[in-house]
């Protein structure tokens, strides 16, 4: 063995860790490769090597045989005596071989055996280190991209982010440090590979179990996430110790817990729901902020069929449909939603009402019913109106038609005094129903910051 292989060996094995017969035997099935080359296709032929004595030696085993015909598999009966005094006729006779520019082929080979076994030993560590890991939440530097993939400098290792494993909203630069999911690690034909993932649900699931001492300790448990990656996700948590709020709990002081994990998500919206055996309970707290009028449950077909107020419907469906569609997903039944007409049938109604009064008490031949109903939904509500109102007022809620109006007003202001009483119950009537529109309004307001602050946390 040259002093180089000797450095090559000692080198390895201390630095990088790979065992000395390790490398001894890949040496040995490399030269035997080489040695094939110089020495020919001799019979039964190995290399040996002798890291104690420094030898590398190529040995054939040949047939003793009185008359030699083929180099490669015999050896003549006066050789044989030499190797061994004791050599019969037919015996095996082992004979070295070695070329005689072997060490120079042998150091070559050993770099190469050398490097070949590295790759191999770092790819059997990363599998051995990682393959425990699957789970677990890693921290790297994006260091390249392969087509959609990107790919993840791990320390000594590197991992892949498939695109499929991406979030779409997310854009990544050279340099920028990520944490991210580590899905699986696969110990393919090309070795170990560390699948790396910012969309799966488990990311948001190990987040909160960092971040939320409750659920790392199991004091609150998270029964189920729903998630649509870089835009919404609703996470069910509970608690069977009743004197702990699962949901303050995840929230944190001031929501310093949930916004630490939002911006991990890069603003991703996270909504936070008391998980609860009540089916109709848990539908009202996953549907937040919208108000819901009434559910009902098809066990059989695992349906769940909500009501709410027209005003209601945008919230309860959620932007591009989600807030309904991560509801279903995080109960694992059909949520279908449905408005409930029946307050804007009412209103509709009392208009209709208003502006029949309006014609049969001021007349057909000046007003008509769609002149009326204009006036109606124009703020118009009873005849003591026309009183408190220029004509002006009145021609601009009929698109500018002053003469229609002046007619109105004149024929108003007669009749009036006459009907005090009916008209002062007809503004009532008309005017609570603006008032419950008014209400309505400023509890959609306030449920819509409800909701975003939910978001917010």
């Amino acid at each position: 063995m040259t002093s180089e292989i000797q450095v090559l060996f000692e080198y390895y094995e201390k630095e990088k860790g790979i065992p000395r017969d390790t490398m001894v035997e890949a040496l040995e099935t490399a030269l035997l490769s080489a040695a094939r080359k110089s020495v020919g296709p001799a019979r039964e032929l190995r290399v040996d090597v002798n890291p104690e004595k420094g030898d590398i030696v190529a040995v054939a085993k040949l047939i003793a045989s009185e008359k030699v015909k083929s180099p490669y598999e015999e050896i003549s009966m006066e050789i044989a005596r030499k190797i061994n005094p004791e050599a019969q006729l037919g015996d095996e006779i082992e004979v070295k071989v070695t070329p005689k520019d072997f060490g120079r082929i042998a150091a070559q080979t050993a770099r190469q055996t050398m490097m070949q076994q590295l790759r191999i030993a770092e790819k059997a560590m990363i599998y051995d280190e990682f393959k425990d890991r699957a789970g677990d939440i890693v921290g790297g530097t994006v260091r390249r991209f392969d087509k959609s993939d990107v790919m993840v400098d791990l320390g000594k290792f590197e991992g892949t982010m498939p695109s499929r494993e991406r979030v779409t909203t997310d854009q990544y630069s050279i340099g920028d440090r990520i944490r991210a999911y580590v899905v699986a690690v696969e110990n393919g034909s090309r070795g170990p590979e560390i699948i790396l993932s910012r969309s799966h649900p488990n990311f948001v699931r190990r987040l909160f179990e960092f971040e939320v001492s409750e659920i790392a300790d199991q004091t609150v448990e998270i029964r189920g996430i729903a998630r649509e990656p870089g835009f919404r996700t609703k996470v069910a948590v509970y608690s069977e110790d009743p004197k702990v709020d699962p949901v303050g709990a995840c929230v944190g002081l001031r929501g310093a817990r949930v916004k630490n994990i939002v911006r991990e998500l890069n603003n991703e919206k996270v909504d936070i729901i008391r998980w609860s055996e009540d089916l109709t309970e848990f539908v009202t707290d996953a549907l937040k902020p919208a108000i819901i009028r009434s559910i009902e449950i098809d066990e059989g077909q695992k349906q769940v069929r909500v009501t709410v107020d027209e005003e209601e419907l945008s919230k309860a469906i959620g932007r591009r449909g989600q807030n309904a569609r991560l509801t279903s997903r995080l109960l694992g039944w059909d949520v279908q939603i449905d408005k409930d007409a029946s307050k804007t049938e009412i209103f509709e109604k009392r208009v209709i009402d208003a502006a029949d009064e309006f014609v049969s008490k001021i007349g057909e031949d000046i007003i008509d019913s769609d002149t009326a109903i204009k006036l109606v939904k124009g703020g118009i509500v009873n005849l003591e109106f026309f009183s408190m109102v220029d004509v002006s007022d009145v021609a601009e809620i009929l698109e500018g038609d002053h003469d229609t109006a002046k007619k109105i007003c004149d024929a108003a202001k007669q009749i009036a005094p006459e009907t005090g009483g009916e008209s002062a119950s007809g503004n009532n009537e008309i005017g609570q129903s603006n008032d419950e529109n008014n209400d309505s309004k400023e509890d959609e307001k306030s449920e819509e910051s409800k909701g975003e602050q939910e978001s917010d946390q």
